[in-house]
């Protein structure tokens, strides 16, 4: 059993990679935004030294298909124990066991338990009475364990999700009910288990909830894949951070997007923050480093101008009620020049996460093709994949689409497709498409 220190609170700081130099008349700007926390202690920020309470709620499918094979639900049960045992002292806790209905299995009071060694024994104990039985409605499991987590008073709030099958027994549109009401609730990572699950419903889940999604194609894999999961979830220190943009008269906004360690658009969840400024979520931070592309569009000006394009701030809530505290900012410039080497030179930053970008996209689509029976146009995307990742040196995504076509040339993305391909394999290539590498600085 693993006994985690409470997480000292992370220092950030911001970071802008651009070429900020246009052309005559130039309008769009980009630059690559890289947010980094380190852990501050009492040197952190101010009012978070405690690190906070933080609260976590693991979800079970139950439903009859965890059944077949067993080794699924054995595996759940056993992933389950182990995050248990990985909960942090002092974390409040519950599991909930979700078919066509969400129901709590620990501590089953309507409220969360706190982890010590007496709850965690008895969450254990109580993980025996896990069955396989019913359907699968997880808008139901979200909104309890919403209701869970929001029965105490909490920092961090973070949900652990797995399945291992469609969800059948209720709507799309009231699962997409269930995740606006969570959204910014608290963060959620999702697994899916084995290969009948539906990869984008698993992506969908962790993207609106800005947590991570994942496949474990054996059940034999689970309990360390959770074990890693409650460790990463108690590293967090602060929560509800947003990304805020401050932008001039004038200025246009053409997207926000995470692009490492994966590519999720922002753009859409903007929340506005004031007079031309716009809060962009990020989630709970630890230890760790992210990357953001933003783009703006300035307006016209003469060589020889310049100009601040946006003001990219990290914002936190202040834990004791007050106004939202600011944490790090940077500045995107945009300068007018006639100097052609200047203006045209593209930012190793901003080249490469535009590629990892598409290599996401290219990958979907090719996936996609495939599925329909387009062949040809399967063939031209994933070759081009193929092409992006090697060109950015992204071996693991690399590795994953060799399972799905046969390379003949990766420099010029020329490639046949595999005429079977194990279904895992494929579902693994969709799942980790967004998973990005770092640009080498």
């Amino acid at each position: 059993m693993a006994n985690f220190a409470k997480p000292t609170v992370p220092r950030f700081s911001v970071d802008v990679y651009q070429n900020e130099f246009l052309p005559e008349g130039g309008r769009e700007v980009s630059a690559i935004v890289t947010v980094t926390s380190t852990g501050g202690g009492t040197t952190g920020v101010p009012g978070y030294a405690d690190g906070g309470a933080a609260g976590v709620v693991i979800m079970v499918d139950c439903s009859g298909s965890m059944d077949y094979p067993a080794t699924k639900m054995r595996g759940a049960r056993e992933a389950t124990a182990a995050a248990v045992d990985t909960l942090r002292d002092g974390t409040s806790f519950a599991v909930v066991a979700g078919t066509h209905v969400a129901k709590e299995v620990y501590p089953g009071n309507g409220g969360l338990a706190v982890a010590d060694a007496r709850t965690r024994a008895e969450a254990k104990h109580a993980l025996r009475s896990l069955s396989a039985g019913g359907g699968t409605a997880i808008g139901t499991w979200l909104r309890l364990a919403d209701r869970l987590l929001s029965s105490a008073e909490l920092t961090i709030r973070h949900g652990i999700l797995l399945t291992d099958g469609r969800n059948e027994h209720e709507s799309p549109e009231e699962l997409r009910a269930a995740l606006d009401a969570c959204a910014g609730r608290f963060t959620c990572d999702a697994r899916g288990v084995g290969t009948d699950w539906e990869v984008k419903e698993v992506t969908g889940i962790a993207s609106a909830l800005l947590g991570t999604a994942d496949i474990v194609a054996d059940p034999a894999g689970l309990a360390e894949d959770f074990t890693v999961m409650m460790e990463h979830a108690m590293g967090k220190g602060v929560a509800d951070v947003v990304l805020r943009l401050w932008t001039p008269v004038g200025v246009e906004i053409g997207y926000v997007k995470q692009v490492a360690p994966t590519v999720e658009d922002l753009t859409g969840r903007r929340t506005e923050a004031g007079p031309r400024a716009g809060d962009y979520p990020t989630g709970s931070w630890g230890d760790e480093s992210r990357d953001y592309h933003v783009n703006v569009r300035v307006p016209q000006a003469a060589v020889g101008q310049e100009m601040l394009a946006a003001r990219v701030s990290l914002i936190a809530p202040d834990p004791a009620g007050g106004d939202p505290r600011p944490l790090s900012q940077g500045l995107v410039r945009a300068v007018w020049t006639d100097d052609l080497a200047m203006s045209t030179s593209i930012n190793p930053q901003v080249a490469h996460y535009t590629g990892q970008a598409e290599l996401a996209h290219v990958i979907q689509q090719g996936l996609d093709a495939r599925k329909s029976g387009d062949r040809d146009g399967a063939t031209a995307k994933l070759g081009r994949a193929v092409q992006l990742a090697a060109a950015s040196g992204n071996a693991d995504t690399a590795k994953l689409l060799s399972k799905v076509v046969d390379v003949v040339d990766a420099a010029t993305g020329t490639v046949r497709l595999k005429a079977k391909v194990a279904e895992a394999d494929e579902m693994t290539l969709e799942t980790r498409s967004t998973k990005t590498v770092r640009v080498k600085r």
